[in-house]
């Protein structure tokens, strides 16, 4: 049914889309709840540091943290020049380098939901389980992660919408190429560029915006249903 709605080009961005923000939370996912799982402890030297780190791409144009990622991964860039050298792995104007854009983008919106989940948890669980000689590891994988699931999945889920709507890291660090990393914002800006094709920008964007709703009412969802589970 989506294959006679869609036309080939719109399914090839939609089909890029989607891998992309896939990619881009398969990646930080990890990341991010150890951070929001740091933050959510009692203050510690660093604290502050981290809960920067951990928040500023909001606060960052998305321009500059392409340009910022460009600096370090680009092929002439010390990460990105031990990588190519390395594994041949490139990560600058590749699908790749969009998804670790998007990731960094949506790396604050996973956190903060996540560690919220965590610091929702009754702290008095811990408490009996560090008197019966739990170790962090064991209070952490046993009973934080499964207290908090319902916030993982939600951040997840919200943080691969937001990846889906995600523009101008994207496109300082990945460029905007057809097939490869030209995802649905891109496609609308090049649309809404080139004269004619202003239909095709509008049902793009219509596309775009029932990912961006799809994704949000799934969140919900998922996070709904995953408390049921806990509480059942």
């Amino acid at each position: 049914m989506v294959r006679a709605m869609l036309t080939a080009e719109e399914l090839q961005i939609l089909s890029t889309s989607l891998g992309v923000a896939g990619r881009a939370v398969v990646f930080s996912l990890p990341v991010a709840i150890l951070f929001a799982w740091a933050l959510s402890r009692p203050r510690f030297p660093g604290q502050g540091v981290l809960n920067t780190i951990a928040h500023l791409p909001l606060v960052l144009p998305p321009v500059l943290v392409g340009y910022m990622l460009l600096l370090a991964f680009g092929v002439n860039g010390p990460l990105g020049g031990w990588l190519k050298a390395t594994f041949g792995i490139q990560l600058a104007l590749t699908a790749g380098g969009a998804a670790l854009a998007t990731a960094v983008m949506a790396f604050p919106l996973m956190v903060r939901a996540i560690r919220l989940s965590f610091e929702a948890t009754d702290g008095g669980l811990f408490e009996a389980a560090a008197v019966l000689r739990a170790s962090p590891w064991d209070r952490f994988w046993s009973l934080a992660l499964p207290l908090a699931w319902p916030g993982v999945l939600a951040g997840a889920v919200v943080a691969f919408a937001a990846g889906l709507g995600e523009f101008g890291a994207v496109i300082t660090f990945a460029s905007n190429i057809e097939g490869e990393t030209q995802t649905l914002p891109l496609a609308i800006n090049a649309a809404l560029n080139t004269p004619g094709r202003d239909e095709v920008a509008f049902r793009l964007a219509v596309i775009s915006l029932i990912a961006a709703v799809v994704g949000l009412l799934a969140a919900e969802g998922l996070q709904r249903w995953a408390r049921r589970r806990l509480e059942g």
